[in-house]
């Protein structure tokens, strides 16, 4: 039986490998590297050269395999020392990224913005914070588009502007601690009364008496130049009430899962405070004497993770961890929650998956 032949190719190919390029002299410059490493490597994670560096050559043209001419790299860098070529065209080049690499940094981004977003805003007519579902839905009738060269946050604060154009939103107020010399305290009281601040508590002992206030955001500059000028201490608290005083999206489902104290809402509106107060004593009186036990007992559960914790900072870790985050988009698809450990197994799957996506067999 005759066996067939395989003739060796002349040409050394490189696929499925991130290439980065750089133009000088008129002439172009490539570098094969490993993929999603490029990026450490410029952000100085990533140290080691050869886990960067697929080979340390210097080619005209990566996927067709064709080196440089040591001519060339003369000309262009006054070296031929392809490892120090190669170091140059990694930290200025053009990463070039595929299609579908680049649609899936976009969507990333965009759900970063919205994300950054959510956190920092609430609905004016609810006084509840928006979604992360309802943010996306109202960047897309904007018609937002990512700029993948630009910073998230920066994007989000340009879309928080634009959304107020539109629609019921605005920013969650910061919550900050301000101390004053006695004498200037009164001016500082006053200054509050015109920045519309809501005074959560004072304490005028001692000869610098202080206030814990909330104010909007885009006034921290203008606060932080008048305590200065006052010879003040100046501290932030919270950046968000929101997200630090453990409001959270789940918690609005119903009164039940609520936060007995008013401190933990949004202090834009003193009459949907009082309202909410109302209501829980109502619950409180009609439970009986069990009913300020039940409040307590639910005061940190997670509603979307039918999750208990006993203290405020392991409630406020279990929001930032792939397991709420994981329960989260399931119960966007309307799909029931998981454990801890299924959702650590369920989110092993699909990065097997979108591994696999990456190869074309």
């Amino acid at each position: 039986m005759s066996r067939t032949l395989v003739q060796p190719v002349g040409q050394k190919r490189l696929t499925n490998v991130a290439v980065v390029r750089l133009k000088k002299h008129g002439t172009r410059f490539e570098i094969a590297c490993y993929k999603n490493k490029v990026l450490s490597w410029r952000s100085g994670v990533e140290k080691d050269l050869d886990e960067v560096l697929q080979s340390h050559t210097v080619y005209s043209n990566v996927s067709k395999g064709i080196l440089s001419k040591s001519k060339e790299l003369l000309q262009a860098f006054g070296t031929d020392d392809q490892t120090q070529i190669c170091l140059e065209i990694l930290d200025k080049g053009e990463l070039q990224v595929a299609g579908k690499e680049r649609e899936s940094q976009l969507s990333n981004q965009f759900r970063d913005i919205a994300t950054i977003v959510m956190q920092k805003t609430f609905n004016t007519e609810t006084q509840r914070p928006y979604t992360i579902g309802m943010i996306e839905r109202l960047m897309r009738d904007i018609h937002f588009a990512v700029d993948p060269h630009s910073n998230s946050k920066k994007q989000a604060l340009e879309v928080i502007h634009e959304l107020q154009k539109h629609f019921p939103i605005k920013r969650s107020p910061m919550r900050l601690r301000i101390g004053v010399p006695e004498k200037d305290f009164a001016s500082l009281l006053e200054k509050l009364n015109v920045w519309n601040a809501s005074i959560t508590s004072k304490d005028e002992s001692g000869s610098h008496p202080s206030v814990i206030c909330e104010v909007d955001p885009g006034l921290y500059r203008d606060c932080s130049e008048f305590v200065s000028s006052l010879q003040g201490r100046f501290e932030v608290l919270a950046y968000s009430v929101h997200v630090e005083e453990d409001t959270h999206v789940d918690h609005y489902d119903d009164y039940d899962d609520a936060p007995s104290g008013p401190s933990r809402l949004p202090k834009e509106s003193a009459d949907s405070v009082s309202q909410l107060s109302e209501n829980l004593q109502k619950k409180t009186t009609i439970s009986g004497g069990n009913g300020n036990a039940k409040v307590e007992g639910k005061q940190n559960k997670c509603s979307t993770c039918n999750a208990f914790f006993e203290d405020a900072s392991g409630f406020r870790d279990h929001f930032k961890s792939d397991w709420h985050k994981h329960n989260v988009k399931r119960k966007t698809r309307q799909l029931p929650p998981l454990t801890e450990d299924e959702c650590m197994a369920d989110i092993e799957v699909e990065d097997l998956k979108s591994d696999l996506k990456d190869y074309s067999f």
